[in-house]
């Protein structure tokens, strides 16, 4: 099967790029929490694309990211607070996935194997970019700005929200922000961040906890102020 010719923003880099083993790699899919992350037609879909790519066949990058390219940049966006950021994080991933591909071995989901080396890409992207901040003495990057379901949120709330996202716990506001504002299920949130799905619930649970703690607690100050 020829290649697609999509005009893919990482597609020429991808193609220049030495399969070296001494690049770092995001963690392989060994460990528990990795679950296959749908239907047997999903699971069909899976397989091809990792057949595909470990074949060095360039049409299974391309099918990797038209199936999840869009749903990649919401989750990075959110992680790192910039549309930039995020494109630039989906394509060092595509990249890290090409050099890495070896280390897959269908233990767990290819696409959550993907995700999981995607968020870890954020996050370094998020360490580097605070490290170079505080180098120059500027403030610190913005909190994790969650696009809600709804069509629209009301702006104070939003704004309250993000102060909230912010205060929680790195690993409180990964599992939050994939299960409530991505959608994903814990099956498949457990494999990304190498958790079990009981912890993956359990986690959701002290987050919303303490986000309902965080952003009530203005609101009954102001009502006994009155």
């Amino acid at each position: 099967m020829g290649t697609l010719g999509l005009a893919l923003p990482w597609k020429a880099r991808i193609l220049s790029v030495q399969r070296e083993r001494e690049t770092r790699v995001e963690p392989t899919e060994h460990l528990a929490g990795g679950q296959k992350m749908a239907s047997s037609g999903a699971t069909r879909e899976d397989a091809q694309l990792a057949a595909a790519c470990l074949a060095g066949d360039m049409s299974g990058y391309e099918r990797l990211y038209a199936l999840h390219g869009a749903r990649m940049k919401n989750v990075a966006r959110n992680l790192l607070s910039s549309t930039t950021d995020a494109e630039d994080a989906v394509q060092e991933t595509f990249l890290k996935v090409q050099r890495g591909i070896a280390s897959f071995r269908g233990q767990s989901s290819f696409v959550t194997w993907t995700y999981r080396i995607l968020i870890n890409t954020c996050h370094d992207a998020r360490r580097s970019r605070m490290r170079k901040k505080e180098d120059t003495g500027q403030p610190s990057p913005e909190s994790p700005r969650p696009e809600p379901r709804a069509a629209s949120a009301h702006p104070s709330l939003r704004m309250a929200l993000e102060r909230a996202l912010a205060a929680l716990t790195r690993h409180q506001r990964d599992v939050f922000l994939l299960y409530e504002v991505e959608g994903f299920r814990h099956s498949e949130i457990a494999g990304m961040l190498e958790i079990t799905e009981t912890a993956s619930k359990n986690t959701l649970f002290q987050a919303k906890k303490n986000l309902r703690g965080m952003l009530e607690a203005p609101r009954s100050s102001t009502a006994e102020g009155r």
